[in-house]
């Protein structure tokens, strides 16, 4: 009888020690989780905000201001569907230089063919640098919204920012796509000029249409009952949701082909 109970009594003790081991790897496992992901959480800062942001974000701020100030002591009094297009360019500064620049950079800084030596390096590395990028430029479009609403007019700030993410979010997202294929920021940033221009020219064709990238959800036609105009607004924003969805997928799917960057 006693030779059972120290057996059991061993027993427990050897789980407990094996419990234990396992928390201190898990510990351990995590710590260096951690680690990397802090790592990689202030590399990718570091390239999102290297080199010509701080002038791209100056430009945001600055023709921001200027508009604000020049609407302010203006005799006619601002809408919320001006509010709209006020904040569409400075949102579109802020998206491009990041989403334009970054493969560019990345290779500048040296570090491209490290980048390329990690596992599943597109999913670690460039969605979650994306997801950090759209996150900054929703706080800060976000700023301005406030910022406006007080010295201007009072708009919906989450509604606002809300629907200023499709089109912004969008030519963010193809302009990463064009970037895997170009794989020269230069070269990208005069692609992607030409491209929305094409598509500034071309919504003053598409006024009212569901395929206009820069259709102002704030700007009810006279002509048209709001019931169709909601329609039109929604299938305008699952078309852009759709496109930024692909570019990500096509420049994700794009960088698998490491021979083409190094």
């Amino acid at each position: 009888m006693l030779i059972y109970v120290f057996k059991k009594k061993m027993k427990q003790i050897f789980l407990i020690i094996r419990r234990h081991n396992k928390l201190k790897d898990f510990k351990k496992i995590f710590a260096n989780y951690t680690d990397i992901v802090s790592k990689q959480f202030k590399y990718s800062l570091r390239i999102i905000f290297a080199n010509k942001f701080i002038y791209f974000l100056t430009a945001a701020v600055l023709f921001f201001l200027l508009v604000v100030i020049i609407n302010f002591f203006s005799s006619s009094t601002s809408d919320i569907k001006d509010t709209y297009y006020i904040l569409l360019f400075p949102g579109i500064l802020l998206i491009f230089y990041p989403t334009t620049f970054g493969i560019q950079n990345d290779e500048d800084s040296g570090m491209l063919e490290n980048l390329f030596a990690i596992p599943n390096y597109r999913y670690k590395v460039w969605l979650p640098r994306l997801l950090m990028i759209y996150i900054l430029v929703f706080l800060l479009l976000f700023a301005l919204i406030l910022i406006s609403s007080v010295v201007l007019i009072v708009v919906p700030v989450f509604e606002m920012v809300f629907q200023l993410m499709f089109p912004i979010f969008f030519l963010g997202s193809l302009a990463f796509a064009l970037s895997t294929v170009v794989r020269n920021g230069n070269g990208t940033a005069v692609i992607m000029v030409i491209i929305g221009l094409i598509f500034w020219i071309s919504s003053g064709i598409l006024y009212n249409t569901e395929w206009n990238i820069f259709l102002n959800p704030f700007d009810l036609p006279n002509d048209m009952s709001e019931a169709i105009w909601s329609s039109v607004i929604y299938s305008n924003r699952l078309y852009l949701l759709a496109g930024t969805i692909l570019s990500i997928l096509f420049g994700l799917f794009y960088l698998q082909k490491r021979e083409k960057f190094v």
